[in-house]
Order: structure tokens, then sequence, then C-alpha cells
């Protein structure tokens, strides 16, 4: 196949289909996407929900849960314990295939009946405030942890500990309001460091100790405004700067992300060990294009957020082989349209199903085979009928494209969907999706946030512990818990004034200004380079991989 320009059904933008994209599909038998690579990446990020914490009750027992699941979630929710138990059987729900009418119509009728799980993750200790949580302990309010402990307001964590509103931060302790910080410990306000410990508003820094608003270090001690200092010298300095008090911390931030748009020198791309790879925040992948957020990948062609990714397309969040449009899958195989599917292979158009294989439009099934919309069938009755249901969704325009949006879980504006790639209301139901009308209620016993005290000397815990605060922002309430009020005072930290989710949003919107492919030229060289940094951003010191390991590294 040649290359093809087409124009996205969606946007009306034009896209292009490179001759490996029709290899792809053809291999996975499915046609060629008529969406661009953007809109497609919106549809499947409509599927992941980064919504409100709230109690409900377990549809099965009543008992108390904690989901981020909306009110308006259609289907029942179960207690995740009690779903993957023996307690229900999701093959009662099964339906017959009906011929006369689309297939999509059919699962949404199926997946509104059959009970989902409050949660996902196991193997956690005191974690029902999380979501999406694996292996962690005593953390709270925070989503997609792996290993992680004593964490509170984080964000896409692995294996860290003792920290407050940290966002996409590996192995690092000790720490505040940091964002892609790995193997640090007791830093804060800073973004892309590793390596550092004690300092303050770092970016790019690597190796670094004691240092306070500085940029593209390397191995240095006591260092401020990137100048040297020595030991007593840096300490004594420090003192002028208020980091106890919320006003002063404002200003220093304004500060800081003037040195990020105007001093800092920014590597064209953030990724490290590729080979014949475009995108960017990659890292060990191979043979990967137009993808992003992916590590110890091959062959991959526009997905997003990946890891061990092998021989996919257009995937998000999953851990996949041979696959087509995979969300938030663990471990799934030689499989089409799925969501949340976990050890399987030679699935389709299927959810929340675990340790399955040639299951077609199933929901919720466990350890099962030959399935179509749950219902049990032979092998040779499985393979006659899976035929006719794709020849049906061919003649429809059914087969080939991710499930609707409609059939999403939860609002546009609940959704990674909104934090990549933010829509109105208006924007986001044309799309085909559903906006979340969540009301602020009228507190009359609330703090307003601003009411706070300045400085962290101040606050005395009969004064916001167990207070509802009102966020500024949203017009949402958030509290200040025990455990975190100790971190405040044990640091030296001021009170926060925003919505925690206002928060972890807010502190990522730069790197969803990440994937989008600029040309210009190299600030140092004047060479023309492809970097993914957004005009938006207004960074001003963009220079090719050559002389930022010459000038930097």
């Amino acid at each position: 196949m040649q290359q093809e320009t087409r124009t996205c059904r969606n946007c009306q933008k034009e896209f292009v289909l490179e001759p490996d994209d029709f290899s792809f599909y053809e291999r996975l038998d499915i046609p060629p996407s008529d969406m661009c690579p953007y809109c497609r990446w919106k549809n499947l990020l409509a599927f992941w929900i980064f919504g409100k914490f709230r109690i409900t009750k377990s549809a099965l027992s009543g008992k108390n849960i904690i989901t981020v699941f909306p009110e308006s979630v259609k289907f029942p929710l179960y207690d995740h314990k009690e779903w993957v138990s023996d307690s229900w059987d999701p093959l009662l729900y099964g339906q017959e295939y009906e011929s006369n009418k689309p297939f999509f119509e059919q699962f949404a009728k199926l997946q509104a009946n059959v009970p989902h799980p409050h949660s996902s993750g196991v193997n956690n200790f005191n974690c029902d405030w999380s979501d999406d949580t694996w292996n962690c302990k005593n953390c709270y309010l925070s989503r997609s942890m792996e290993g992680c402990e004593d964490l509170t307001y984080c964000y896409r964590i692995l294996e860290s500990r003792n920290s407050i509103d940290l966002t996409y931060c590996f192995n690092t302790e000790s720490s505040y309001d940091c964002m892609y910080c790995f193997k640090c410990f007791n830093i804060r306000y800073s973004f892309n460091t590793r390596d550092c410990i004690d300092s303050f508003f770092l970016a790019d820094c690597r190796n670094c100790s004691n240092c306070f608003m500085c940029w593209n270090l390397r191995g240095k001690q006591y260092h401020i405004f990137n100048k040297a200092y020595s030991k007593e010298e840096y300490f004594e300095k420090l003192k002028e700067f208020r980091t106890n008090s919320y006003g002063e911390i404002e200003k220093l931030k304004k500060e800081f992300a003037r040195i990020i748009r105007e001093e800092v020198v920014h590597r064209e791309n953030f990724n490290v060990q590729t080979v014949n790879s475009t995108g960017n925040f990659l890292d060990k992948v191979k043979n990967c294009h137009n993808t992003f957020f992916t590590s110890d990948s091959e062959n991959v062609r526009n997905s997003f957020r990946g890891w061990e990714y092998k021989d996919v397309i257009d995937c998000a969040g999953s851990i996949a082989e041979k696959a087509a449009l995979s969300v938030m899958d663990g471990y799934i195989y030689d499989s089409v349209s799925t969501l949340r599917c976990g050890n399987c292979r030679n699935m389709a158009y299927s959810e929340y199903c675990e340790d399955c294989e040639y299951c077609f439009g199933c929901v919720g099934l466990r350890k099962k085979k030959y399935c179509i919309l749950n219902k049990q069938y032979t092998e040779d009755e499985y393979k006659t009928l899976v035929g006719k249901i794709k020849k049906d969704m061919k003649e429809r325009k059914e087969w080939g494209k991710y499930f609707p949006i409609s059939l999403a879980h939860s609002g546009y504006d609940f959704t990674l969907a909104q934090m990549f790639f933010p829509e109105t209301e208006e924007s986001a139901v044309k799309f085909g999706g559903r906006w979340e009308r969540i009301s602020s209620p009228n507190y009359t016993d609330a703090l307003p946030a601003d009411s706070l005290p300045d400085t962290i000397g101040d606050v005395e815990d009969s004064s916001v512990i167990g207070k509802r605060i009102i966020c500024p922002e949203t017009g949402l309430s958030y509290n200040i818990a025990p455990h975190e009020l100790a971190f405040y005072l044990q640091h030296g930290i001021p009170l926060p004034r925003r919505h925690f989710d206002w928060r972890t949003i807010e502190r990522f919107k730069p790197m969803t200004l990440m994937i989008y492919p600029q040309r210009d030229l190299c600030f140092i060289c004047k060479k023309e380079i492809e970097h993914y940094y957004s005009p938006e951003l207004g960074y001003k010191k963009i220079v090719c991989v050559d002389c930022y390991q010459k000038e930097i590294a």
C-alpha cells in the first residue's frame, strides 16, 4: 500500500495513513481508521475515568464502597472482592445475538445489565480512597499507582513513598508538588528532575542536592538561581525565601514558570534508548511511531501510554501484543476493541473480562471460552456465529471501530480525554459523549480557601482538621486530613488552597501539551528539528539532541 491522505470524519482535518499502518490493520483484519490519531485517542481515553471519588453502596451486598464511577453510570456496581467471587454468575446475563439490530446497540444493553467492580487494583492495604492502585499501602485520594506507600493526592506513581501532590513520578520519597521526577528525595515544586535531594524548584536537573530555583544542572550542590554558594552562604541565603508562606510560594511559582519558558534549555524530546521511533516520552522502545508515554515496547503505531506493547496499533494504557483498540488492558493478545480485560486472548468488543479467550461482545466474564454476548457456545457454534456477526458489523461499518463514545462509563469531562484533549460540553456532546452535571452544594459551614492562614506556622489543628474548604476555582469542597497536616507541619509547607484534582490537572497540563509535532530551528545550531512542545507552552530554548548533549548533558 502507498501512503494515503484522508479526511478525519470527526474533526475534518487531513491525516496520513502510512504503508505500515495498512499492514497492521490488514494483519488484524480490520479496516484502516477513518479518524485522525488525535480523535482516535480522544475516543479511547474517553473510556478512562478520572472522576470524583464518592461513597455509594454495593448493589450485591449493600456495603459502603468508594468509587470514581459517577452517579450516572447505568450498570450495577459491586464491591471488587464481591465481583471476583462466586456470588454471582455473569453468564446469567447472556443474550441471543439479533442479526437485525446493530451490534453496539445489543452490547449497550448487556453492558448496562452486567455488574462492574467499583474500583481497579489488587493487593492493597488501607487504600479505599484510591483507584487503579496495585500493591500499595496507606494511599489516599490517589490514582494509577504501583508499589507505593503513604501517598496523598498523587497520580501515575511507581514505587514512591511518603509524599503529597506528585504527578508522574517514580521512586520518589518525602517530596511535594512535583511532576516527572525520578529517584528523588525531599524535593518540592520540581519538574523533569532525577537523582536529586533536599531541593526546591528544580527543572531538568540531575544528581543535585541543596539547590534552589535551578535548571539544567548536573552534579551540583549549594546553588541558588544557578549560582554557586558555599554551604554556609547557601543556608543563610535560603532564609530570604519564605517557603512556609503561601503568598511567597505563589510568587516563586510564577518566577519558576518564567524560568522554564525563557531560561531552561529543552531537549527536542524526552525519549531515551529508542531505535527507529517517533513520538515523545518513549523509553526502551524499537520501531514505535507516533507513540507517546510508552516503554519497553516494539512495533507500535499511533498508541498512547503503554508498557510492553508489541505489534499493536491504536491502543491506550495497556499491556498488549498483536492488538488494536485496546484500552487499559493487562496482558491482552490477538484482540480487537477491548476495555479493562486482563490475561485474555483472541477477544473482540469485550470489557472487564479476566482469564478468557475466544469471547466476543462479553462483559465481566472470568475463565470463560467461546462466549458471545455472555452466552456460552461450543467451539463450532462460536466460530460460525462470530463470522456472521463480523459480516453484519462490516456491512453496518461497525467492525474495526472502537466502542462508540456514548458507551463510555463517564461524562467526557471526567476522563483522561478531557485532560489531553479538552472540549466544551457542546463539542463533547457533538463528538458523541455526554457531560457530567455535578452541582456544588451551598455549604453554610465551609471555609473559603483564601481565608486559610498564609504560613503553616499559624495553623492550628482545630482550625482546619475536619473543616470543609471551598476551592475558588472549582467550587468543590476538600479538607485537610490529619496525616496531611502533619506532613505540611513537618516540612514547612503552606496549606493548599485549591481542590486536589484541580492541582493534579494543572500540574499535568504542560505534559499534555507535549504530544504535538512541531517543526522549528534548534535554538543553538539553527538546524531544523521536530519537537513536541506546543507553542502554547511558550518555550524559547528548544534544542536538538546533539546540542543538548553537548551543552547540558
